[in-house]
């Protein structure tokens, strides 16, 4: 049994939905379909069928999506928590979510309330996806790059073309992304090439985390000063410092940046074990989390925590 101090709970970010997501869950733990009734009933929205049944091109929508990813992920923990007869205070020193993820983690630390999270990823993500007109954006991830590289590759693709390309994440050794206008994003995959390094344009809707999301910034702030922000219950990495905190104010603040800042996951990940964790619970759909901690850091444990199997085997650990 490992002592709270040494895990942490992270929650994934958008690419990890699935059609059925939630739906395993939802029948077998009363937490999770009350967490899913509750979005529903908060976005006016029947969220949770449109997970269940699709049209899948639907739930990939951005305002869709990053909800839905939210309350696959509360659902799963809510159900750790009732069932284990537990809080996420006794089991995490620390979260963090990649992304979007960022508010799921608030939500589990009781920052945000989940009908506030619900609303504030649906607007998020509308304002994300009108920032930038349709096929006017682009993202590409550069294989075997790092940070340095990539940055290097975006600024000479804005320099080239007058447009912007900016590093959207750093998920991983090897594994970085950029984004902006589109011209911009080719530009950089053919520096990139001329480097030595393979790159594919990502099946994104908008280019997320660069300086063309600056309106949905400005969207989210309008939101965010209208949003009750509580100090969570343990510290919360954040995507635009990679480093642990509690204060409402500054979480504000972050939420706001992250629209348009780089996700720092790498160093997010690095903080925590620093911090002392040496398990990653990754709570939600997907493992896309549990496969960049290996990639981060060998000695990092991993595990993911999404359909009622796993979050019984996570239990018998506890």
């Amino acid at each position: 049994m490992k002592p709270p101090m040494t895990r942490a709970f992270v929650f994934p970010g958008q690419g990890s939905q699935a059609l059925g997501m939630g739906v395993e869950l939802a029948k077998a733990f009363q937490a999770a379909r009350d967490v899913l009734a509750e979005v529903d009933e908060a976005l006016k929205q029947r969220l949770s069928k449109l997970m269940a049944e699709g049209p899948e091109a639907e739930l990939t929508l951005t305002e869709n999506a990053q909800p839905a990813l939210m309350a696959v992920s509360i659902a799963a923990l809510r159900a750790i928590e009732r069932e284990g007869n537990t809080t996420l205070a006794k089991l995490a020193a620390m979260v963090a979510g990649h992304s979007l993820g960022e508010y799921s983690a608030l939500c589990a630390a009781g920052a945000l309330n989940l009908a506030d999270a619900a609303r504030l990823l649906k607007r998020r993500g509308r304002a994300m996806q009108t920032a930038v007109p349709v096929g006017e954006g682009a993202m590409a991830a550069l294989l075997g790059a790092e940070l340095d590289f990539a940055r290097t590759v975006a600024k000479e693709a804005a320099v080239a073309t007058g447009l912007v390309c900016d590093v959207a994440n750093d998920n991983a050794p090897g594994q970085v992304v950029v984004s902006g206008a589109a011209a911009a994003v080719d530009k950089a995959m053919e520096i990139a090439k001329a480097g030595g390094k393979r790159s594919i344009r990502l099946p994104v809707s908008a280019p997320f985390h660069c300086r063309l999301m600056r309106p949905a910034a400005e969207e989210m702030k309008k939101a965010l000063a209208e949003t009750a922000i509580a100090t969570p219950v343990v510290p919360v990495v954040a995507n635009v410092t990679a480093a642990p905190g509690d204060d409402p104010e500054a979480i504000r603040r972050q939420l706001v940046e992250q629209v348009t800042a780089t996700v720092r996951w790498r160093e997010c990940v690095a903080a925590m074990k620093a911090a002392g964790a040496t398990l990653l619970v990754e709570c939600g759909a997907g493992k896309v989390l549990t496969g960049l901690a290996k990639r981060i850091d060998k000695d990092l444990q991993a595990v993911a925590v999404g359909t009622p199997a796993e979050v019984e085997a996570f239990l018998k650990t506890v």
